[in-house]
């Protein structure tokens, strides 16, 4: 099966930590037999002699590389974010038309496979209608859960969902929104992300925090995520706060960078927290192996969520979670001995907090855990589902 990956999230030369789940997923299915993939990652036009931040990134990606061992093009498309947000779509379509054409005629592609509804999977099934190739469409998380609520996007988003020859939900939550939307049954398959083992395992705990350069004495909470509204790390800074009373050498390190680092920072110091809590900035993807070691508890308390890498990557390495229960959380803390479900509000996080504070966790039955779902197996079922898909020679909506 000879596929082509579109999405404006794969990594770059500039960019290496972009979108490291679907790089996992794109890479081991083009691992697997009788399979050739090709990588086409569109970015927005920016002049490569301008230095303005962040913008000044994406002047600096190139035209072409090798990626995982993948050919991957970046095709440029004009955009102006915000202004053009109802237009980003389309605009993504035409920028990428004439590349993607003359890639086909060379390789003679089967499918596309698209990651992330709107604008990137818009952009694919019109780039497979041009082509006359099916696209696979895997919604990721705000695609789903926060875009449909835009009026002036969610008829594109719900236009994309009946064209695609077929769909992938990383969650039971997420399909059901899908549904929700006027998708077809039938063409939707669950199919939640996986762990990197090679990454993400069980080490000693002093020894993470030592390389870490961290203290090793007393309680550490870990949250790892981007400083953006939806991740509500401000209420996990004032469940902290509560926990201390009782835990006083408790310290949480956030690791993650974003629009609200001002703003968290803040808050840290109007709380009294410095030198409890921690903005620790961006981090290299191999080195929260030792961040997850090093903490007691790993904490998220998002607002939404589709299927939250993080979670498994945690409990890869031993350390038990305390999550909210939203979208696809629950599917992945199923089990008390994974950790520990909460609301989204400060009591209920620190009372989730200090229960995982105070509970004797078994390592290695988390590490165990999350070892049955890699990457191979999440790449094999969307290779079967797509290879279903394909033979079945279902007629596309009109």
């Amino acid at each position: 099966m000879k596929i082509l990956t579109f999405t404006s999230l794969f990594p770059n030369g500039v960019q290496r930590e972009l979108g490291v789940f679907i790089y996992q997923r794109t890479v081991h299915l083009a691992q697997l037999p009788s399979n050739e993939v090709e990588v086409v990652a569109p970015v927005p036009y920016f002049p490569s002699w301008m230095r303005v931040r962040p913008w000044d990134a994406y002047g600096q990606v190139p035209r072409d590389e090798i990626t995982g061992g993948l050919r991957s093009s970046h095709p440029r498309y004009p955009l102006l974010p915000g202004i053009f947000m109802p237009l980003h779509g389309w605009l993504m379509f035409l920028g990428c038309l004439n590349h993607v054409r003359k890639l086909h005629r060379q390789s003679g592609f089967d499918c596309i496979d698209a990651h992330y509804v709107y604008p990137d999977g818009f952009a694919a099934v019109l780039l497979g209608d041009a082509l006359g190739i099916p696209t696979f469409v895997s919604a990721r998380g705000t695609d789903i859960n926060v875009f449909p609520e835009f009026w002036i996007i969610r008829p594109m988003i719900r236009w994309t969902l009946r064209r695609a020859a077929g769909l992938i939900a990383v969650s039971e939550a997420m399909s059901k929104r899908i549904l929700a939307l006027e998708a077809v049954e039938g063409k939707i398959r669950v199919i939640p992300n996986g762990v990197d083992l090679r990454r993400f395992h069980p080490t000693d705990r002093n020894e993470a925090r030592k390389r870490l350069g961290i203290s090793e004495e007393g309680q550490i909470l870990v949250s790892v995520g981007s400083l953006k509204a939806v991740k509500r790390h401000e209420l996990l800074i004032r469940a902290v706060r509560r926990v201390s009373e009782r835990y006083p050498k408790l310290r949480l390190y956030i690791v993650g960078k974003g629009p609200l680092h001002s703003q968290l920072e803040a808050q840290v110091e109007e709380m009294g927290l410095a030198g409890r809590v921690f903005l620790v900035g961006d981090r290299p993807h191999d080195e929260l192996c030792l961040w997850f070691n090093a903490a007691d508890v790993s904490c998220l308390a998002s607002a939404s969520e589709g299927c939250p890498n993080v979670l498994m990557e945690s409990m890869a390495c031993g350390t038990p979670v305390v999550a909210t229960k939203v979208g696809g959380i629950p599917e992945i803390v199923r089990l008390p001995e994974l950790g520990r479900l909460v609301n989204g509000d400060p009591e209920s996080l620190a009372g989730g907090i200090v229960t995982a504070l105070g509970q004797n966790w078994d390592r290695n039955l988390l590490a165990e855990h999350a070892q049955q779902r890699d990457w191979v197996l999440v790449a094999k079922e969307a290779d079967e589902f797509m290879r279903s898909r394909l033979e079945s020679n279902e007629p596309r909506p009109q």
